[in-house]
This record gives C-alpha cells, sequence and structure tokens, in this order.
C-alpha cells in the first residue's frame, strides 16, 4: 500500500532526526555521505526519503561526526539505535498509531549511501563478535592481522568489549521500558543488526587518502597513527570473516568512481550479494540526492539536472524499493 498524501516531518530524538509513519510495516535507518549526512540529510536525500515513507515506513536518519576512528562512531550509532527504539514505542502509542512493527528488530532495515556505507557494514561485522570475550579477542586479533601497532588492537579489543557489554545490558533495559509503556514484549535477535535487511548505495569503504590530499600528507597521518581505522583492509577482513551479508542488496552507478573499487570489491572479491540483489543504474556517486519541486526532481549534483518524477521513480527509487521488498521477503 502507498501512502502518498503523508507528508515527510522529521522530529528530533536523542541525536537523530525521527519521521513516525502512522501504519508501519518496518523502520528504515538511514545513514548518509560524509557531509550530507552531517549537514542536512533530511534536506538532501528529501526525495529518496520521502518514497521510503510513502512506502510505508517510518525513517530514521543516524547523523554522524566527522572521524577517522570509525570504530568509535559505529559504537554510536549502535546505541543510538537502542535510545530511538523505546522512544519510537512510547511516541506511536501516545499518537494513536501501530506500533507493533516496532516489537521484533528484524523488521528494522538499514539503507546507507557512500561512507555511510561502512558504518552499516561495520555494525553488521560486528554482529559476528562472540558472546565469550577470549573469543571475541582471538577474533579481533584474526581480523587486524597486518597492524603493527599492538596497542591499537589492544585499543580496539578493549573498546569492542565495552560496546558489547553495554549493548547486552541495554537490551534488557529497552525490553523493561517498553513493556512499561505498552506492556508488550519485544524480541531482539542479536545486540547488533543479525536478521536486518541492508541496502547499500555507491558504498565507499575508503582509506584516508580519500579525505585528505595529496597523498603524501594522507601517509604521514597515517605513520602517526591518526588516520582512518579500520582501514580498508581491515574492514574487508571483517567482512569476509563474518560469514554473513545475505540479506544485502547492493546498487552501484555507471559513472561513480569513487564508489567504483568497493562495489568491485563486493561483486568480485567477495561475490556478494547474489546478481538479483545487485542494481547498476545510470548516474554518478551523488545520484540519491534530490529534491522534489511540484512534478519534478531536482537532483542536487547529478545530471539530468531536472527531470519529472515518474522518470526519477524508475531510475532510483522504483529500484531501490523493488530491493528492499525482495530482501524482506528473503529474510523472513
Amino acid at each position: 500500500m502507498v501512502y502518498a498524501n503523508l507528508k515527510l516531518r522529521f522530529k528530533p530524538v536523542s541525536h537523530s532526526w525521527v519521521a513516525v509513519h502512522p501504519k508501519p510495516k518496518g523502520v528504515i535507518q538511514f545513514i548518509a555521505g560524509a557531509f550530507f549526512g552531517t549537514f542536512g540529510p533530511m534536506i538532501f536525500y528529501r526525495y529518496l526519503l520521502q518514497s521510503l515513507f510513502e512506502q510505508g515506513y517510518t525513517i530514521i536518519l543516524l547523523p554522524f561526526n566527522f572521524t577517522f576512528n570509525h570504530y568509535v562512531e559505529a559504537g554510536f550509532l549502535m546505541r543510538e539505535q537502542y535510545e530511538i527504539l523505546p522512544e519510537l514505542v512510547r511516541m506511536a502509542s501516545i499518537a494513536g498509531y501501530d506500533y507493533e512493527a516496532y516489537l521484533d528488530d528484524k523488521n528494522f532495515s538499514w539503507i546507507g549511501h557512500s561512507l555511510g556505507c561502512k558504518y552499516i557494514s561495520l555494525l553488521e561485522g560486528f554482529t559476528a563478535l562472540p558472546p565469550e570475550p577470549q573469543d571475541r579477542e582471538k577474533f579481533i586479533r584474526n581480523l587486524l592481522p597486518q597492524t603493527s601497532d599492538k596497542s591499537q588492537i589492544e585499543t580496539v579489543i578493549a573498546e569492542m568489549n565495552i560496546l558489547f557489554e553495554e549493548l547486552t545490558r541495554k537490551t534488557a533495559e529497552v525490553k523493561n521500558l517498553i513493556y512499561t509503556y505498552v506492556h508488550k514484549d519485544i524480541k531482539f535477535n542479536s545486540v547488533f543488526i543479525k536478521g536486518q535487511v541492508s541496502i547499500l548505495l555507491a558504498p565507499a569503504i575508503a582509506d584516508t587518502g580519500s579525505a585528505i590530499r595529496p597523498q603524501f600528507l594522507a601517509d604521514i597521518v597515517d605513520n602517526l597513527g591518526w588516520g582512518v581505522k579500520p582501514t580498508v583492509e581491515e574492514t574487508q577482513n571483517l567482512i569476509k570473516n563474518s560469514g554473513l551479508f545475505n540479506i544485502m542488496g547492493l546498487v552501484c552507478f555507471k559513472s561513480d568512481q569513487i564508489a567504483q573499487s568497493t562495489c568491485e570489491w563486493f561483486t568480485t572479491i567477495l561475490q556478494k550479494p547474489p546478481q538479483d540483489f545487485q542494481k547498476s543504474l545510470a548516474g554518478g556517486h551523488l545520484r540519491p540526492l534530490g529534491i522534489q519541486l511540484a512534478k519534478y526532481v531536482i537532483n542536487i549534483f547529478d545530471k539530468p539536472l531536472i527531470e519529472s518524477v515518474q522518470e526519477r521513480n524508475k531510475a532510483l527509487e522504483h529500484n531501490v524499493i523493488q530491493l528492499l521488498e525482495e530482501l524482506k521477503k528473503k529474510s523472513r
């Protein structure tokens, strides 16, 4: 069912922005690209988000700080989900909206663009962390075999142990809080995002050199230990070692040079997702951005600059929505 007359209105919840659907069939947690994810994702991605909202999804925009330590920021994003979840149930129950979809975390999906896809990949990779501390330590050491800085390895192990234990406590707290609101239980499949569908739009898993130019400056930053963490290699190791990413969709754009290497790594090296869940569409890296004006969509940083709603839907949104629905069927 399409809810074409509903207006997309975001409200601040914790550090994020939430548009609550009155009859949600699920939740989409959206993590945008580096610049646009920090400064106004509800504006730059407006048309895509409106299209998803009209399909019956509550939308959560998860912001992130500009940092090279993506381990820490991924932990923040995971904590944020637990802050938002009980508030979703409370807001819906007060407004008289349906809230049943919020009571099973399998109804939560993730869509990312550019760097946002790296954060989603980290969260899914962390899902494979073993529950016992000694097993987690072994998993992480296998993940970082090429890292020469031993103190970094110890830091990552300590941070992951703290995060894992904190989220384990949070699940119990959230269950109790939601029960006080609606007297119903919520089902968690894991402390991370196991069983949750994800779609990566133009994923960009890059190193320090992608953010700092020229390359010799990036090399200096890396040598000082201030570069991007985890590195491209470490992120790829996490994805491979997790054995997950089985309900993931991949959308790549034919003129996109920024995400090209990441897209090729997923499809040729990892060989995921299956061909049926890959889309190769026209456009460049910033194709997902767009704002609607009357019956037209302004593609802010892509060509054509202006196209009809029908043309834009055919080029992008219909593909994303179809992919999401097919992945949700597979996850059941």
